[in-house]
């Protein structure tokens, strides 16, 4: 599988799963992007919101969309680390194992749709 194409390393408690995202706000459209690794080795979901990084709006269009994309409550998900920075952790709270299963399903379902249009 290639980098692009690569489960997101999602991370499980016993209270819900973390995510590792980083966030560009400002783009010219809401998108989920590709898993990428920064500098520094580690990997994130890449994920570009229209609002700007003022009074929180980024952040939340940030769960927003990612609550619509996985077809989660916007009430479950909260910024975690990162806050105020590009690199954030979001918290998905829940049973983890079902929402590792979720995850995973999407994570192949996006993998699947891009080698079909790629």
């Amino acid at each position: 599988m290639s980098p692009e194409h690569k489960a997101p390393s999602f991370t499980s408690s016993p209270d819900g799963v973390s995510v590792a995202v980083r966030l560009t706000p400002k783009a010219a459209k809401d998108r989920i992007g590709d898993i990428r690794a920064s500098a520094d080795g580690k990997e994130a979901l890449r994920v570009w919101v229209t609002p700007p990084p003022e009074s929180g709006k980024a952040n939340a269009a940030l769960i927003a969309l990612l609550a619509k994309e996985w077809k989660m409550a916007k009430g479950g998900m909260t910024i975690k680390t990162g806050a105020r920075g590009r690199n954030k952790t979001v918290f998905l709270a829940g049973d983890p194992k079902v929402l590792m299963g979720k995850l995973r399903a999407w994570s192949m379902s996006r993998a699947r749709r891009r080698k079909q249009h790629g």
